[in-house]
């Protein structure tokens, strides 16, 4: 069954955070180390996009995982974002949109490394 969007009802079970990757600040100035807040959409984290990589970082090799989270279709998101979910950060790699229904948006994303 799919709701009136088209999505699969009952799959966009999870609240996720989208945020630009550059730091904000608290009232006193002080850096966050988190950017504003762009949406707060609920999202189907589909699966691992591929097989986790490992990539050494100077002397320091570091695992990385990527997933899609797949949103009802929306503009504006780009690869200079983030996601936060489930107390995880993960960057945005790739938006794909389904230009020809526009319904859905996948947020193609890596977690772990040094970016995330």
């Amino acid at each position: 069954m799919t709701d009136k969007d088209g999505l699969p009802a009952g799959n966009l079970n999870r609240r996720i955070v989208i945020r630009h990757k550059d730091a904000g600040q608290d009232e006193t100035g002080q850096p966050t180390g988190k950017g504003a807040i762009v949406a707060k959409p609920w999202a189907w984290i589909k699966t691992q996009t591929g097989m986790g990589v490992t990539r050494n970082a100077g002397n320091v090799s570091a695992s990385i995982d990527a997933y899609s989270f797949r949103i009802r279709y929306r503009k504006g998101i780009t690869d200079a974002m983030c996601i936060e979910c489930d107390g995880m950060v993960f960057d945005i790699k790739q938006v794909r949109h389904d230009v020809a229904n526009k319904v859905w948006t996948d947020l193609v994303c890596r977690q772990g490394g040094m970016d995330g």
